[in-house]
């Protein structure tokens, strides 16, 4: 009965890490996910190609998305922010960032 009960508690911890590990992993499935549920029902992909974007850099693109999260989401926390802004920056923009920049 022990034992069972060992095998149970291990296996319950090791599927919450392993939860936990990909919610805050490299951000781009987060933040793909973010996208899907916040932005993309008004954004098509045309939105980041066009000729007038506002987003011209790093650090532009993070307060652009900050700036929509607060219309669409105000409760939406800062690493959740981020997270889009790094998936849309990976997706589509492929602006330098500095490792310290890429975090938030």
């Amino acid at each position: 009965m022990k034992i069972a009960m060992v095998v149970t508690v291990t296996a319950v911890i090791l599927a919450a890490t392993l939860l936990a590990g990909q919610s805050a992993g490299v951000g781009d499935s987060r933040g793909e996910l973010l996208y899907s549920t916040y932005c993309i029902g008004c954004h098509t992909t045309q939105i980041h190609w066009r000729e007038k974007k506002l987003a011209t850099d790093w650090g532009s693109l993070k307060s652009q998305v900050r700036r929509w999260q607060e219309n669409v989401a105000p409760g939406i926390a800062e690493e959740d922010s981020a997270a889009i802004a790094r998936y849309l920056n990976d997706r589509y923009y492929h602006f330098p960032t500095t490792a310290a920049g890429q975090r938030g």
